[in-house]
C-alpha cells in the first residue's frame, strides 16, 4: 500500500484515493468521504485482514481472531455476510478484498497504488528516521518521528473487539510509545526543553510507571533551571515504584539523579548541538554595519584586536575613546576588525547600538530580547525579566562562535548582562570611557589618527588631484578638525559635494576657531565646529528640517512622523531627509526610517534653540508630531477597541496619522512605534503638554499589557504623572494615574494600584472628567477583587455599571459586568454569575469586539467552570486562548491557561492540568509575580494528584517564596498545604 500522507480526513488525498486506518478506530476514507465499515465484528475482520500484510487468513483463523473461544454457531455465515458489507463499502475498490481457499485477503499492488494504510506510513516515516538518525541528522529524525505518530488518531483498533486486536493493541500502544520516547530525546538534543516539560508532565501522568518519560522529564526540567523539581520526580518516581511494584528505578534513572545532584556539566547540551527554545536549524545573525570602504590607518589596533578575537576563548573585546572625546573612529574601527574576523564566528554576528552617550541609553533587558529574537526565540518564549533573559542568552550561546558588537555603551554595568561569557564566542564593545571594571575586558584606549593617517583618509574622501594641488592646505584643513575623524569625514564630505570649493577656502572657514574644535576636554560639544560647517552648507529647507528632526527624542523616526513633525508631504520630506542622509548629519536606520548620531542630534537641538524663530515655531512642530501619535494610535484604539466611548473624551488631534488596511497592521505599528511614542509622551510632560501625553498613555494603553514594554510604559506614565502634579493639573493627573492603575494590576502591585486608583478618582471628581471616573469605578473593582474584599468590590462595579450605561460606552459597561461576575462566584451564585458574562459576551459580540470577546469568553469560562459546567468551560477558555493569541496578548493568553489548568484539576484529569500549568508559567500572566505563585500552586496541587509529591512542594514552596515576599494573602493557603495533617 502507498506509504505517502496522512489518513485522516482532509488530508489533501485525491478523491479516489482510498485511505484505510488501524491507528485509532478502524476507518475508511475515499477522499473526504468516511465509508460506512458497519459494526464492531464487521471492523474487527478488517482490521484482522489489514494486519497480516496482504497474506491469507482462513476462515478459522478469522473466526477466532474476531471470537476467540467462544464464536457463535453461525460464526463462517456471518464472516461471509461481513466480507459482502466490506466489498459493498468499498465500492469501485471491492477486489480489493479477495476471496481465497476459503479464507480471506486484503491484495494491493499496481492497481492499488492509490491505497493508503496508516501503519504502512507510519512504519516509512520510522524508517526515514532512523536513517536520518543514523546520518547525525537529528532534525530530520525528529520531523519523520513527529510524522510517524501524527498518523495515530486515538488509541489503535479503537473499539474493535476480540483477542487479536487486544494483542495488536498492546503492540501498537507500546510501538506509539517507544517513538513518542524517540521524539521527546530527540527535542530534547535540539535545545527545545523548556517545551518539552509541559507534554513530558502529562505523559508521565498518563504513564506513570514508565520510567523513559520520567528521565526525560527530569533532564528537561534541570535544562530549564529546575533542579530541584527535576530531583523532586525522581523522589517521586522511587516512591511510586516501591509502592506499585516494590522495585527501586531503573540504573539509568538513578545515574541521571546522582549526575542532578552533582550538577554534571555532561548534563548540558552538547557542543555541536543548539540550545534554548529554537528552531532545530538555530538562526545565524549577521547584523554587523556596512564597513567604510575608505577606512584608513589603525593597523596596530587591527591586528590587536582581530588577533584577540581570533583566540576566542571568552575574553570580551572593549574598544573605548580618551574620556569624554566623541566622534574618534571607534565604530568605524570596531565595524572593520568586526568583519576581518567574522570568518572566526561562523554560528553569527550580533549587533547593537545601546546610545550609551544620550539621555535615554538602551536597557539590557530589552537589547536582551533583541538579541533572543535575533537567535530565533520566538516571542512568547522570550522571558520577561533580566536575568532570566540573561541566562536564557548564554545558554543559547554555549557552544556556539558568535560575535556580540556592543556599540556606544554607557558603562560597565550596561555590558556585563550582554556577555556570552562562553569559550568560543567574544564581544566586541566601544563606549566613550575607558571600563576598567570590565572584568577580563582587553582595553585599548584609541586616540586620534596621526597627520599622515589624517590626511589620507581626507584624500580618499576628496580626492587625489585636489589634494595634491593644495597639500599645505589639506594638512591645514585636518590639523583644524584636530585629526578626528568624525570631523575630517564631514569636513572632507562638504568639500567633495562642492565642486567649486577650493581645499584653502575650506582651510580658511576652518581658521575660525569659533567654526572649528576648540579644546577636547569639551566633552560631547567637542565636534561641533565641524557640524556647524556641514549645517551651515545646507539650504533653508534641508536646515529646517535638521534643525526641526533634532527636536524628537526617540530612537528613530519613521518617514510618516517626520513628515508630520516638518509640516511637509510624505514624499517632499524623504527627499529631505535622503539630502542629510548624503551629507552625514542623519542615518538610514532602514527603509523610510532615519536617526541620527547621538552628538549630531544634540547639535541639531542646539541649532534650533538658536536658529528656530520665534520660539513658537519648536512648539508648533513637536505639537505636529505629538499630535501624529495620538491620530495614529487613537486609530489602533478604535479599530481594536470599536464602540468604546474613551476617544470621544480625548483631545481630537488635527492629524490625520497613519492609515491602516487591517486591525493587524495597526497592531503591528503600535509596537514597532511604541519606544519612539513614549519618548514622545516623557517630552510632553516635559514641555508641560500633560493633556496631549496623558490623552496618548490612554490610547496606547496595550503597551502596558504587552510586556515587551509594559516597564517603558510605567516610566513615562510615572513623568506625566509628576508633571501634572507639580502644576496641580487635575484632568491630566487623574488619566495617568488610571493608566498607573492599569500598570499596577498588570504588573500584580495591588495596594499600589489601590492608591493611585484612589488619587484618580478624586482628581476625576475635581476636573469633572468622566471617562476617569468610569474606569476607576471598573479598577477598584478588580482591585478589591484581587484583595479577596467583595463587598467593596460588588459596590464599585455596580457603580462602575451605571456610570459605563450613562456615558453610553457599551464595551466597558460589558467589562465591569464580566467583573462583577467574579463577584458572584466569591458568594457562590454562579447561576448570576453566568448570567453576567453572558449579557457582557453579548455586548462584545454585537460590536465584533475580538480583543474584549477574548476577555468576556474567559469570564464565562470561569463561571461555568465553577458551576461545575467543566466542559462547556474549557470550550470557553480555549476560545479565549485563540483570541488573546490572534490580538498579542500573550500575558491574557497564560492566565486563561492557568484557568483552563484549574478546570482540569477539578474534572479529575491532573495530567491535563499539569500541562497547561506549565503553559501558563512559560507565557505569565496578568497580575506578575502574584500570578505566578497562583499557577505554581495549581501545578504543585496536580502534581501531588499524579503522585509526584516531592516535586509538588517544590511548586508550592516557590509559591511560598513569592507570596511572602508580596505580602500576599495567598501565603497562607500555600503554607497550609506544605503543612503536614496532623496524625488520627
Amino acid at each position: 500500500m502507498g506509504a505517502e500522507g496522512n489518513v485522516g480526513r482532509g488530508n489533501g488525498q485525491r478523491e479516489h484515493t482510498l485511505c484505510l486506518g488501524v491507528l485509532g478506530p478502524v476507518r475508511a476514507y475515499r477522499g473526504d468521504q468516511e465509508l460506512p465499515m458497519g459494526s464492531p465484528q464487521q471492523r474487527a475482520l478488517l482490521a484482522a485482514l489489514l494486519l497480516r500484510g496482504g497474506h491469507t487468513a482462513t476462515a478459522e483463523e478469522l473466526i477466532d481472531a474476531i471470537w476467540g473461544e467462544e464464536p457463535p454457531e453461525r460464526a463462517k455465515a456471518a464472516l461471509r455476510t461481513y466480507a459482502s458489507r466490506i466489498r459493498k463499502a468499498l465500492g469501485n475498490d471491492a477486489e480489493l478484498l479477495a476471496s481465497e481457499s476459503g479464507g480471506y485477503a486484503i491484495r494491493t499492488g499496481r492497481a492499488y497504488s492509490d491505497v493508503a494504510l496508516d501503519l504502512d506510513i507510519a512504519t516509512a516515516h520510522v524508517s526515514e528516521a532512523e536513517k536520518s538518525a543514523a546520518s547525525g541528522d537529528r532534525s530530520g529524525a525528529r520531523e519523520s518521528y513527529a510524522a510517524a505518530l501524527a498518523q495515530w488518531s486515538g488509541e489503535a483498533l479503537a473499539h474493535v473487539p476480540g483477542p487479536f486486536a487486544e494483542r495488536h493493541r498492546r503492540r501498537l500502544t507500546e510501538w506509539q510509545q517507544t517513538l513518542l520516547e524517540h521524539r521527546v530525546d530527540l527535542d530534547l538534543q535540539l535545545g527545545l526543553h523548556t517545551e518539552s516539560v509541559s507534554e513530558l508532565t502529562a505523559l508521565t501522568a498518563a504513564h506513570p510507571l514508565r520510567e523513559r518519560f520520567r528521565e526525560l522529564l527530569m533532564l528537561a526540567l534541570y535544562r530549564s533551571g529546575r533542579q530541584a523539581e527535576a530531583l523532586a520526580v525522581f523522589a517521586d518516581t522511587r516512591r511510586l515504584l516501591a509502592e506499585e511494584l516494590g522495585v527501586d528505578p531503573c540504573p539509568e534513572l538513578t545515574v541521571l539523579h546522582q549526575r542532578i545532584l552533582e550538577a554534571d556539566p555532561g548534563l548540558a547540551l552538547a557542543p555541536d548541538e543548539p540550545s534554548g527554545p529554537v528552531t532545530p536549524k538555530p538562526a545565524q545573525p549577521a547584523q554587523l554595519p556596512a564597513a567604510v570602504a575608505d577606512f584608513t590607518g589603525r593597523a596596530a589596533f587591527v591586528a590587536e584586536l582581530k588577533d584577540q578575537l581570533a583566540q576566542a576563548e571568552g575574553t570580551v573585546m572593549a574598544v573605548s575613546a580618551v574620556a569624554g572625546i566623541g566622534g574618534v573612529g571607534k565604530t568605524t574601527l570596531a565595524v572593520h576588525v568586526a568583519h576581518a574576523a567574522a570568518e572566526f564566528f561562523p554560528d553569527g554576528q550580533l549587533y547593537v547600538d545601546l546610545q550609551g552617550a544620550g539621555p535615554s541609553a538602551a536597557e539590557p533587558q530589552a537589547v536582551l530580547g533583541a538579541f533572543l529574537r535575533s537567535l530565533g526565540v520566538d516571542d512568547a518564549s522570550v522571558p520577561e525579566g533580566l536575568e532570566e533573559r540573561s541566562a536564557l542568552f548564554r545558554s543559547l550561546l554555549s557552544g556556539r562562535r558568535v560575535l556580540t558588537f556592543l556599540d556606544n555603551a554607557r558603562d560597565a554595568a550596561q555590558v556585563r548582562p550582554l556577555l556570552a561569557g562562553a569559550a568560543g564566542c567574544a564581544a566586541l564593545v566601544t563606549s566613550r570611557i575607558r571600563m576598567v571594571d570590565l572584568a577580563g575586558a582587553h582595553l585599548i584606549d584609541l586616540d586620534v589618527m596621526s597627520p599622515d593617517e589624517a590626511l589620507t583618509l581626507f584624500t580618499r574622501i576628496v580626492g587625489k588631484e585636489r589634494v595634491g594641488a593644495e597639500r599645505k592646505a589639506a594638512m591645514a584643513v585636518v590639523g583644524a578638525c584636530g585629526f578626528l575623524p568624525l570631523a575630517i569625514r564631514i569636513a572632507a564630505a562638504r568639500l567633495a559635494s562642492r565642486r567649486t570649493w577650493t581645499v584653502a577656502a575650506l582651510a580658511e572657514k576652518l581658521a575660525d576657531e569659533h567654526r572649528r574644535l576648540d579644546e577636547l576636554q569639551v566633552g560631547d560639544q567637542a565636534v561641533k565646529a565641524t557640524f556647524e560647517l556641514g549645517y551651515g552648507q545646507l539650504e533653508y529647507e534641508q536646515a529646517r528640517a535638521f534643525r526641526l528632526l533634532g527636536l524628537a527624542d526617540g530612537p528613530d523616526i519613521s518617514l510618516q512622523a517626520a513628515a508630520a513633525l516638518l509640516d511637509r508631504p510624505v514624499d517632499a520630506t524623504e527627499s529631505l531627509l535622503e539630502s542629510l542622509v548624503d551629507a552625514s548629519l542623519l542615518e538610514s536606520a532602514a527603509p523610510v526610517r532615519y536617526r541620527f548620531h547621538d552628538l549630531v542630534r544634540l547639535f541639531a537641538r542646539a541649532c534650533a534653540e538658536r536658529d528656530e524663530q520665534p520660539p513658537s515655531e519648536r512648539e508648533a512642530a513637536f505639537s505636529r508630531l505629538l499630535d501624529f501619535y495620538l491620530a495614529s494610535a487613537s486609530k489602533v484604539f478604535a479599530l481594536e477597541r470599536p464602540g468604546e466611548r474613551a476617544l470621544d473624551h480625548l483631545v481630537q488631534p488635527h492629524s490625520t496619522g497613519t492609515h491602516f488596511g487591517s486591525r493587524d497592521d495597526a497592531l503591528r505599528w503600535l509596537f514597532s512605534e511604541a519606544d519612539c511614542v513614549l519618548s514622545c509622551v516623557q517630552q510632553a510632560a516635559e514641555r508641560g503638554m500633560l493633556r496631549h501625553a496623558a490623552d496618548l498613555l490612554i490610547a496606547i494603553k496595550d503597551c502596558a499589557d504587552s510586556g515587551v514594554h509594559s516597564l517603558r510604559y510605567e516610566r513615562a506614565a510615572t513623568a506625566v504623572r509628576d508633571a501634572a502634579s507639580a502644576v496641580d493639573d487635575a484632568l491630566a493627573g487623574a488619566r495617568v494615574q488610571s493608566m498607573l492603575t492599569h500598570a499596577h494590576i498588570v504588573a500584580g502591585r495591588f495596594d499600589q494600584a489601590d492608591e493611585e486608583a484612589r488619587r484618580a478618582s478624586r482628581l476625576a471628581e475635581r476636573a469633572g472628567d468622566t471617562l476617569t471616573t468610569c474606569w476607576s469605578l471598573n479598577q477598584r473593582g478588580i482591585i478589591a477583587i484581587c484583595q479577596s474584599r467583595y463587598a467593596d468590590s460588588e459596590g464599585f462595579l455596580l457603580r462602575a455599571i451605571d456610570a459605563f450605561r450613562a456615558d453610553g460606552n457599551r464595551p466597558s459597561e460589558a467589562s465591569a459586568l464580566c467583573n462583577l461576575s467574579q463577584v458572584s462566584l466569591e458568594a457562590g451564585d454562579t447561576n448570576r454569575a453566568i448570567w453576567l458574562t453572558q449579557q457582557g459576551l453579548e455586548i462584545y459580540e454585537s460590536l465584533d469586539h475580538r480583543m474584549r470577546m477574548a476577555n468576556g469568553r474567559y469570564a464565562l469560562g470561569r463561571a461555568l467552570t465553577r458551576a461545575d459546567r467543566i466542559p462547556e468551560g474549557l470550550e470557553q477558555l480555549t476560545k479565549a486562548v485563540t483570541l488573546f493569541r490572534e490580538t498579542r496578548q500573550p500575558l491574557w493568553e497564560g492566565t486563561s491557561h492557568f484557568r483552563i489548568a484549574e478546570a482540569h484539576l477539578a474534572a479529575g484529569r491532573p495530567g491535563q492540568a499539569a500541562a497547561h500549568a506549565e503553559q501558563a508559567l512559560a507565557l505569565r500572566g496578568i497580575g506578575g509575580e502574584w500570578m505566578r505563585g497562583r499557577m505554581l500552586t495549581v501545578l504543585g496541587r496536580a502534581l501531588l494528584a499524579l503522585g509526584q509529591h516531592d516535586r509538588g512542594r517544590v511548586c508550592w514552596k516557590d509559591a511560598l517564596a513569592l507570596f511572602d515576599d508580596m505580602g500576599a494573602s495567598d501565603a497562607e493557603e500555600v503554607r497550609g498545604l506544605l503543612t503536614p495533617a496532623p496524625a488520627a
